[in-house]
């Protein structure tokens, strides 16, 4: 059997430092069909009526952009997809994520939301804060504020909510768990990331405790491509994101181990073995 994978990006390199080039090889040479399936460049257009399945199972990362709203599009036509439309847009919105990893019972930090970043001052008596994007990713824009000087500090869109977290002091470096299908990798990492070594980290062994929250996370979202980022502080673990569909980086032969796990789902897909609001079973 031959499978098509369209990949959704708004751009792509072969020469990119990241692992999807080289997952995107791995599949041809298995055998699959692989398109880099660019939304619409720069001098076209789409015409939505004509939109059509043209692959088996297309890979949905990006998490904003042109590339979401096809995603959502193929959806609606039936497409299958990893991760799905429906977690990868309750993945984006971290004040949803959060309730829904707090409905099932996932160790996390106090988490609030406001309109404006000085109606979290009441909250600093208890500590600092951490203040991120609710809509972000990657790090971008994290910011510790201990008092209510630094929260005049914080960047706010006045359109969107604010997102905060209670801070609590890592024991060391942040823990982050990595999911391709049953496999679970351990990898620990600084933050703030600069180099690429500090990317990569350094692999370590789960933990029966951090292997059942890593579990219970993919459950939350019926997904199982995906990474967990938690901090241990005061011997105790606090989930502070879950992404889908992560880089990955760290994670011994992630490429090749990726790519099988997408020519099989592609394969179950094609079979029509997939559930289309969850993950590819």
């Amino acid at each position: 059997m031959t499978v098509r994978i369209g990949f959704l990006l708004p751009s792509y390199s072969s020469r990119s430092t990241s692992q999807w080039p080289a997952v995107v090889r791995a599949l041809a040479d298995a055998g699959a069909v692989v398109d880099v399936v660019h939304p619409v460049g720069r001098g076209a257009a789409l015409d939505l009526a004509l939109l059509r399945v043209a692959h088996d199972l297309y890979v949905l990362r990006k998490l904003s952009g042109f590339a979401l709203s096809l995603g959502g599009a193929l959806h609606q036509l039936g497409a299958a997809m990893v991760n799905p439309y429906p977690a990868t847009i309750t993945l984006r919105d971290k004040i949803v994520a959060s309730r829904v990893l707090q409905t099932v019972g996932v160790p996390m930090p106090a988490t609030y939301v406001a309109s404006h970043p000085e109606d979290l001052a009441p909250y600093l008596d208890e500590g600092p804060l951490v203040v991120k994007p609710y809509d972000g990713g990657g790090g971008h824009h994290v910011q510790i504020v201990r008092t209510a000087a630094e929260l005049a500090t914080v960047r706010h869109d006045r359109h969107k909510p604010v997102f905060a977290q209670r801070y609590h002091a890592p024991d060391g470096r942040d823990r982050k768990i990595y999911a391709i299908g049953e496999r679970l990798f351990g990898v620990k990492k600084v933050f703030p990331r600069r180099t690429d070594a500090e990317k990569r980290g350094e692999p370590f062994t789960l933990t029966p405790e951090l292997r059942d929250i890593a579990v219970r996370c993919g459950r939350a979202f019926d997904i199982d491509l995906y990474g967990v980022d938690i901090v241990e502080s005061r011997g105790r673990p606090y989930v502070v994101d879950v992404s889908g569909i992560p880089g990955f980086k760290g994670v011994p032969d992630a490429a090749p181990l990726l790519a099988r796990y997408l020519y099989g789902a592609a394969e179950r897909a094609a079979r029509g073995e997939v559930a289309l609001t969850g993950a590819v079973s």
